[in-house]
């Protein structure tokens, strides 16, 4: 039986992923007075991350990538082109 007071595992991990970003938007800091895209690159390198490891996951099938994140196979190949992650063959 779970204690009242035990926090959820999505509840760790909300937590840690919390400590984490708190010192990644420490590091990329925005300087001076221009336009800060901090939020655009941190979701980027996220995004890139969380794609890299469902293919590795996947045996580098997108197919099967795109099926383990719950996303269709071409909104996961355009993700991956606006990411700059597109591979070439050769």
């Amino acid at each position: 039986m779970k204690r009242e007071d035990e926090e959820s595992p999505e509840a760790i991990m909300e937590n840690v992923l919390h400590k984490d970003l708190e010192n990644i938007l420490t590091l990329l800091e925005p300087q001076g007075d221009s336009k800060s895209t901090l939020y655009e690159d941190v979701l980027a390198m996220v995004d890139r991350s969380i794609f890299k490891i469902a293919l590795e996951r996947s045996g580098r099938v997108k197919t099967a990538a795109a099926a383990y994140l719950g996303v269709n196979r071409n909104t996961f190949q355009k993700k991956m082109t606006k990411l700059g992650m597109n591979e070439t063959k050769g």
